[in-house]
């Protein structure tokens, strides 16, 4: 096994290792106003939506997780036939290993072959060649690409990367694909200023990815020979984060440590178009395989339909009128940045 396989092997053990579905984050200071007489019903057809001129279940996917190794091509085959049965978008993790090892395609391809026709996001860094970038696309028939800035995990990590000017590489990936691309981070929270940066340069979709969930810099800390984990606390709180890009006015997902159907709605409720999930379905898929985040993932549709209702909305254009209001903390946090 290479370096780089081995690393996301490293990588899916130290997620499950440090994956806490209690841990506090910024959706439990954001509040949603229920009202007692909603006037609703339980209907679960009003989470149909289109993805990317495709049509989807829900509201919420599977966001980016692995590939690249052996058991990651496990996981991939288990996500890509949940995503198939269940009718839910499914973006893999990055496949720019592909560019210097080929032969790990299949890792990726599996999700493919058991999702034909379902939504399929390719995930890739930066500094991926086009030439790699395009054949991704095309190898996975993908429907829409991610491109992560993850400068904090680089940093983090042993081996990262020290050379983060990306923006002539992002318009030069812009330029020469045709299908939809999305910027994300990777936990610790996209900001207005590059959010606004990015979007003068011709991005239109976004992935907030904001802090509360997976700690990237904790886990890059946990391979480290020396210690920095004085990283693990730079992030954007997810809500501030979709709060920024929907000052923006953009198309954007919010993911981030998002647990329950309860942060389903709340990143819902904030503007987002969709809701990404990666580390609670990973852990569900270690702990109770396939079946068990099958039946998590169905169980969610179902509560999340009925939020909708005990919050007295009849659809998704709806939910950001729901009125909000936040834990003093959270709030001074938004007077200060937003």
């Amino acid at each position: 096994m290479s370096i780089r396989s081995e690393r996301k092997e490293e990588h899916l053990k130290l997620a499950q290792m440090f994956f806490n579905k209690e841990k506090y984050n910024s959706f439990d200071q954001m509040h949603l106003l229920r009202p007692a007489l909603p006037e609703s019903k339980v209907d679960q057809s009003v989470l149909a939506t289109e993805m990317f001129n495709k049509s989807v279940s829900a509201p919420f996917f599977i966001n980016a997780m692995t590939g690249g190794s052996k058991q990651s091509l496990i996981v991939n085959q288990a996500l890509g036939k949940i995503a198939h049965q269940e009718k839910i978008a499914l973006a893999l993790g990055s496949a720019s290993i592909l560019a210097k090892e080929k032969d790990q395609l299949e890792s990726f391809y599996v999700a493919r072959d058991e999702d034909p026709n379902g939504v399929l996001i390719v995930n890739v860094n930066p500094e991926t060649p086009i030439n790699a970038i395009k054949q991704t696309i095309k190898e996975l028939q993908a429907d829409a690409l991610q491109i992560h800035l993850n400068t904090v995990q680089e940093i983090a990590m042993p081996e990262g990367d020290r050379n983060f000017i990306w923006l002539d590489q992002i318009k030069n990936i812009l330029d020469q694909i045709t299908i939809p691309v999305i910027i994300k981070e990777v936990g610790f929270g996209l900001d207005q200023n590059s959010i606004h940066l990015l979007k003068e340069n011709g991005i239109k979709y976004f992935d907030v990815a904001g802090s509360g969930g997976t700690n990237f810099a904790q886990i890059e800390n946990a391979r480290n020979d020396h210690d920095v984990s004085y990283l693990e606390d730079i992030g954007l709180p997810t809500v501030i984060s979709a709060l920024m890009a929907q000052k923006e006015s953009v198309n954007f997902i919010v993911s981030g440590g998002v647990r329950n159907p309860l942060d389903i709605l709340k990143g819902l409720s904030l503007g987002g178009q969709f809701v990404g999930i990666s580390n609670v379905f990973l852990q569900e898929f270690n702990k109770n395989s396939f079946e068990g985040l099958q039946t998590l993932i169905s169980n969610w549709k179902d509560e999340l339909a009925t939020l909708i209702a005990i919050y007295g909305k009849h659809d998704l254009a709806s939910l950001p009128k729901i009125k909000k209001y936040y834990d003093l903390p959270l709030k001074n946090q938004i007077d200060q940045l937003i």
